[in-house]
Order: C-alpha cells, then structure tokens, then sequence
C-alpha cells in the first residue's frame, strides 16, 4: 500500500494530476475538493488509496485524512466503486457528507450523479456507525462555529442524549441564536429543547 506521495506537480486539471518524485511521474486520481486546495501549489503531498483491479492498478489522493477516510468507507459500500465515491468527494464536501450519513440524509446522496434511492440508503446503512465511532465535527462548517458547540455537543453526548438529535438542536441554536457562545449557556439551551 502506498500511504502517501510528495513531490512536484508537473501537470494538473480538476480530476487528476501527475506527481514527480524520485524520478517517477504518478498519475494521481484527485475530487475537486483537493484540486480547489492544491490548486496554486508547485510541491505537494497527498495521502493515498491504491486500488488493485485484474487489469488496472490506480491511484488515488488526498489532500487530508478525513477525505481519504470516507474514500475507504464510500468504496466499502455495495454498489460504490472508485470512480462513484471521488464525484460523490467532488460533489459535497467530506463535512457535508459525514452529515449526511449521520442525519440520514438519503436526498443529499441522490443529488450525486450516479446515486439512486437504493445505493444512497445502503451508503448511510453501511457508513451511519462507522461514521459515528469516527467522532470529531458532525456539525456543517456552518454550524459548527467555535469550540463551544464542540464542547456543548460532547457535554450532551455524555449525558446520554441522542447524537442526531443533539446535532438537530445545536445547528438550530447556531442559525437562531448566534449570541449563544458559552458552553453552560448552549447546553442550558439545547436541555431546554431536548426536555420538551
């Protein structure tokens, strides 16, 4: 397995890339949301997935491990292969793809060229747990504004409460009361909600 590659970018476009390193040019399979980040670099390092067919072996990059992380998950998936799970990383981002696994969110997948209603419920079927054993930020960039949220959410967690639902209320206190911004006064806030 190769984990990552570094070097220099000799040609570039939104779906790929050829790396020099060591006297060796790789092609590079990339989604949009790494090109849009390594876009103006001359060197880079990406994180990797080799894939190993019958006729073909082909890789895969990444620009962090989050991305990667739900590349291995995505093709994991029945239905999902290599080329499905980079438009699906081209199409959202890796926030609003966790979300949506999490929240269940089967019409967020089918606006994905090449996602139907069956394979976008075996996706959040399949993913839903793993997803959630990941841990770290659920909530959209968005929602998601300061280390207080992240605080309140794993306070709420702790407390036995539903993690779908904790997240439900905390992206709504985020949208409708933005002055909120202490840990005691957000979970004050979302005990209030989850209590009713």
């Amino acid at each position: 397995m190769i984990a990552y590659i570094k070097g220099a970018i000799t040609l570039k476009n939104p779906a790929y890339l050829y790396v020099e390193t060591g006297g060796l040019g790789y092609h590079v399979n990339i989604s949009l949301a790494t090109y849009s980040k390594i876009e103006k670099l001359e060197q880079v390092k990406l994180l990797t997935h080799l894939n190993v067919k019958e006729d073909s072996h082909t890789l895969f990059g990444f620009f962090d491990q989050a991305e990667r992380s739900l590349f291995v998950h995505l093709i994991s998936v029945s239905g999902v292969g290599p080329t499905t799970a980079m438009v699906v990383l081209s199409s959202m981002t890796s926030e609003q793809i966790r979300q949506a696994i999490l929240m269940e969110d089967e019409v967020a997948f089918k606006k994905v060229k090449g996602i139907g209603a069956k394979t976008a419920k075996q996706i959040i079927l399949d993913l839903k747990s793993k997803v959630a054993k990941e841990g770290g930020s659920e909530l959209s960039p968005g929602a998601m504004r300061n280390t207080a949220q992240e605080e309140a959410l794993s306070a709420l967690l702790a407390l036995g409460f539903n993690r779908n639902k904790v997240l439900q209320i905390l992206q709504q206190l985020g949208r409708k009361q933005p002055e909120i911004d202490n840990v005691e006064s957000l979970v004050k806030a979302a005990l209030t909600q989850l209590s009713s």
